[in-house]
């Protein structure tokens, strides 16, 4: 499942992304509602993981403006709040379940797989064009049957070029989705990660699918196919 981690507490987070990813699932973390709320809006997400005690918003008044914009991800409280009443007004808000700190991480794994048994999973787990594959559930890259070993960054980077495949992808919009910062003309990060990723995607093969579009960005040109 592709799961957003609406989390403040960044230790919990970094445990539960963790230990999720473990599990098969692909984890996103924002850490107020402002973040979660751009990164809801974006991206397709199969269940959100939502705390209620935010710095910027509470979680019950986050899932009612996300049911007001008509975003009907499938939703689970987690949440030191453990009273009967906090428990019935995040069901009655439309959350399929609430989980109350601290939990047994097995017991939300559990709770995970109920969701996704009831409401099931749309997302993709494979990309692929021409000889090159990407299994975003096992986090692995091929090109004619031989492994790439990528950064996690680099990673993030050829998922947003597949997922865009004939559009040119600019500098900021690079910085925004991956790094989640405004683009610094100062800086050649991009240059940089950009020189490594086609050094291990294209380097070995007389085809080179990254194309740089000048003053427009980068380029995967073809056709994607998804499973």
């Amino acid at each position: 499942m592709r799961i957003l981690l609406i989390e403040d507490e960044a230790k919990l987070a970094v445990l539960v992304k963790n230990g999720l990813e473990k599990a098969g699932h692909s984890i996103s973390v924002a850490s107020n509602a402002f973040e979660g709320i751009a990164q809801v809006t974006a991206e397709k997400f199969d269940l959100i993981l939502l705390d209620i005690m935010l710095p910027d918003k509470n979680g019950f008044d986050l899932l009612k403006e996300l049911r007001s914009s008509e975003i009907d991800t499938p939703v689970i409280f987690m949440s030191a709040l453990a009273e009967s009443e906090h428990v019935i007004k995040g069901l009655d808000l439309g959350a399929v379940d609430y989980v109350k700190k601290p939990f047994d991480f097995e017991e939300l794994k559990a709770r995970i797989r109920n969701v996704q048994r009831k409401f099931g999973s749309d997302r993709v787990s494979l990309l692929r064009i021409e000889d090159l594959e990407m299994d975003l559930i096992k986090r692995e890259v091929s090109r004619a049957g031989d492994s790439i070993e990528l950064s996690k960054r680099e990673f993030s980077i050829l998922e947003l070029l597949l997922n865009n495949t004939n559009r040119p992808i600019s500098k900021a919009e690079i910085t925004e989705k991956i790094w989640k910062i405004n683009f610094d003309m100062g800086t050649n990060v991009i240059e940089v990660h950009m020189h490594q990723l086609r050094k291990k995607i294209d380097q070995a093969f007389d085809r080179k699918l990254i194309e740089t579009k000048v003053g427009e960005g980068y380029l995967i040109a073809g056709e994607l196919i998804k499973n």
